[in-house]
C-alpha cells in the first residue's frame, strides 16, 4: 500500500533550501516552522503568532495586522514615512529614470522613474538579529 505524502520545497531570500514532508499534514509541518524559529514566516503564521501572544482570536489578530499594514500603505502613498522605535522605518524613495538593456535583443530601453517603498531597520531589530 502506497502512502501519499505532500512534499514542499521552498526558499526564503537569503536562506537555504528546505523541504517539508508530511502525510496529509502539510499545513502543520509549515506552521511549525515559525514556532521552531524557522527562517520563513507567511501572513497566516504571523496572525497565529499575534493571536497567541496577545491572547486574542485569530479574527481580531487578522484585523489588527490588516490595520497596521493598511496604515503603513496609506502613509507611504501620501509620501510620508512610518517609524516604529526599536523596529525600523518605512519610507518612499524615488528611483531615477535610467537606460537598461533588453536581455533578449540587447537593445537599449528607457526605464521610467518610480517611487519605491524602502525599509530601514532600527537599532533594536539589528541588535536582535545579531
Amino acid at each position: 500500500m502506497a502512502v501519499k505524502a505532500n512534499v514542499f520545497f521552498g526558499v526564503a531570500p537569503g536562506f537555504r533550501w528546505y523541504a517539508a514532508v508530511g502525510q496529509g499534514r502539510f499545513h502543520q509541518t509549515i506552521a511549525s516552522v515559525f514556532s521552531r524559529g524557522g527562517s520563513f514566516v507567511n501572513k497566516s503564521e504571523l496572525i497565529e503568532h499575534i493571536a497567541r501572544q496577545a491572547d486574542i482570536s485569530k479574527a481580531a489578530a487578522t484585523r489588527a495586522l490588516e490595520a497596521v499594514i493598511g496604515g503603513v500603505k496609506t502613509t507611504l502613498k501620501k509620501g510620508g514615512s512610518v517609524s516604529i522605535v526599536g523596529f525600523g522605518t518605512f519610507a518612499v524613495t524615488k528611483r531615477a529614470a535610467r537606460v537598461g538593456r533588453n536581455p533578449r535583443t540587447n537593445e537599449p530601453i528607457k526605464i521610467k522613474s518610480a517611487k519605491v517603498p524602502k525599509f530601514r531597520p532600527g537599532k533594536g531589530l539589528k541588535d536582535a538579529v545579531n
